[in-house]
Parts: C-alpha cells; sequence; structure tokens
C-alpha cells in the first residue's frame, strides 16, 4: 500500500515536472556603445535578470512540455545614457517555430524595436502586472512592458500557426499593455502619433478585424504548407501558394501594413527552398508573388527562382 502510494506521488511529481515555462528565451546585452563613466557590470546584473523575468515567468494558463517551448532570442542594443540611470536602446526580437516531423525552425518573429527607453538601478526587482502596467515609475516599468508586449506577440503568432485565431487572447493581452502603457516625456512607441511602425501599429494589425484574412494565411502557411513538407511535399507546396496568394490580396487592398513585413521578415531563403524544386508552373507563380509583396528581395527571388 505504502509502495502503491509512493508511486502515485512520483508519477503525480514526474508529471508536473514534465511541464514548464512556455519559453526557451536568451537575452543579450550589448552596452558597447555607452560611455566608460558607466560601470559596466549593471548590464551584466540586467541580463541576468531579464533571463530570468522571462523565462521564470508563466505567460499563459496552459502548461507546456520541455520541447514544446518556443525559442527566442532578445537583444538589447543600448545606445546611450540620456540621464542617470536612464538608457536609450533598440530591441531586436527573434523568435522561431519547430516545423513537424523535421530538426528545422522556421522563423515567427524577426523584428527590431527601436524606441526604447528605460530606467535601471542595479538590482532593483523587475516585475511586471498586466492588470497594472505602468507602475509607480513609468521609465521602470517601460522595459517589461515592452518585452512583455514581445512575449505576447510571439505566443501569439505561435498559436495562430498551429490552429486558426488561437493567438486572438495573445494579441488582446498586447492590446492591454498598449492600453495602459507607461506615459512619459522620453517613453515612445505606444501612440499612433509616435510613427508607422511601432507597438501601436503592431496591435492594431493583429487585432483589427478588417485584416484577420492575414492570420488565415499564417496557418496555412504553417500548419497546412511546412507541417506537411515531410511527406506531401506538393500538397504542401499547393498550401503555402494558397496561402501567398492570401497574402498578394492583402497587399494590393492594405499596402502599408506592418503586419505583412512581419510576417515575411527572414522568410527569403525559406521560400526560396520550398520552390526551388517545385514545378515550373508553381516556381513562376510563387516567384511573380513574391517579388510583388517582398520588394526588398524581388531580386534575389527573380535570381534564384528562375
Amino acid at each position: 500500500m505504502i509502495k502503491k502510494f509512493l508511486t502515485t506521488i512520483f508519477f503525480v511529481i514526474s508529471t508536473i515536472c514534465a511541464y514548464t515555462q512556455e519559453l526557451e528565451a536568451r537575452v543579450m546585452i550589448n552596452a558597447d556603445r555607452v560611455g566608460s563613466k558607466v560601470d559596466k557590470k549593471i548590464f551584466q546584473t540586467l541580463q541576468q535578470a531579464l533571463n530570468s523575468f522571462l523565462n521564470n515567468q508563466k505567460w499563459t494558463r496552459e502548461n507546456f512540455q520541455t520541447n514544446e517551448k518556443i525559442n527566442c532570442q532578445f537583444l538589447l542594443n543600448i545606445s546611450d545614457q540620456i540621464s542617470e540611470n536612464v538608457y536609450k536602446a533598440s530591441l531586436s526580437v527573434q523568435a522561431a517555430r519547430p516545423i513537424y516531423n523535421t530538426s528545422y525552425e522556421s522563423p515567427l518573429v524577426n523584428f527590431i524595436d527601436e524606441q526604447v527607453t528605460f530606467r535601471y538601478i542595479e538590482f532593483q526587482p523587475l516585475a511586471f502586472n498586466e492588470n497594472r502596467i505602468s507602475g509607480s515609475e513609468p521609465l521602470s516599468a517601460n522595459l517589461t512592458a515592452i518585452l512583455a508586449f514581445y512575449v505576447n506577440l510571439i505566443l501569439g503568432m505561435d498559436y495562430d500557426s498551429f490552429s486558426l485565431n488561437t493567438g486572438t487572447l495573445y494579441f488582446n493581452k498586447m492590446q492591454n499593455i498598449v492600453n495602459n502603457a507607461p506615459e512619459g516625456s522620453d517613453i515612445v512607441g505606444w501612440k499612433a502619433f509616435d510613427g508607422m511602425r511601432n507597438r501601436y501599429w503592431m496591435m492594431d494589425n493583429l487585432t483589427n478585424p478588417k485584416y484577420k484574412d492575414i492570420r488565415e494565411a499564417f496557418f496555412t502557411y504553417y500548419r497546412l504548407g511546412l507541417d506537411k513538407m515531410y511527406d506531401k511535399e506538393p500538397e504542401a507546396r499547393a498550401s503555402i501558394l494558397a496561402a501567398l496568394l492570401k497574402l498578394e490580396a492583402f497587399h494590393a487592398e492594405f499596402n502599408n501594413t506592418m503586419i505583412l513585413p512581419l510576417f515575411l521578415q527572414g522568410k527569403q531563403r525559406e521560400l526560396i527552398g520550398i520552390y526551388k524544386k517545385a514545378t515550373p508552373e508553381l516556381k513562376n507563380k510563387a516567384r511573380d508573388i513574391l517579388m510583388k509583396i517582398d520588394v526588398t528581395n524581388a531580386n534575389t527571388y527573380k535570381q534564384e527562382l528562375k
């Protein structure tokens, strides 16, 4: 009886331990451009604190198995100290999604936020509460609010790629963060008038019902396309082309959004690899669409998908 009880306890503990937080996040800080008057050890402490903040916090109500954790990287590139303990930086955010039956990971998010300003005093606690985002000191709260915003972007994109529109909860959390973001003269990126490529417009693109078709294209691209490349390659290519056709229609109607470049960023080599071995007809269709919706890489598509 005791043995059975102990076996049951062991099973429960093992089951709990098999589940972890959602992210496999790595934060790096580059402070090479900050003047010599600043003790660089502060940024080592901050880097450790940010890694703990991202990896130890529970971001969803679901349990993730270890092999389900989302690989993501955050590079905080500090460019200047604008006042005592207050820094200006950019934040590079990258995340990848594993593709079924392969060791390959497809780019999910690849974005640089140039509007990061924050206050940090060494060893100060880092915290985020989605119901009280701004905190008592806006500049101190700004950094964790920005990170939480991008965590929810990653989660929303990841969920949408596996099941249609299941990322809505996390995009709504992004909206809540924007609506309650810290405010101050040095804080930018949260308002519509702060520019056309900022957190506000990213949130708007992902929560606005008029842009809903592009989220269906995301799902088609990943779940019906890439995830089937291993054993149903022709069918997968056709699905990916269907997704590209949706993106082409979206581009024709809404040609100045953040969401389309966000999706295409980092996918150039992946898309070329998908259609390099396709039939001439399929390859030509894909090339023509890609040259239209991803103008920055148009010449590369033209050369590689002849």
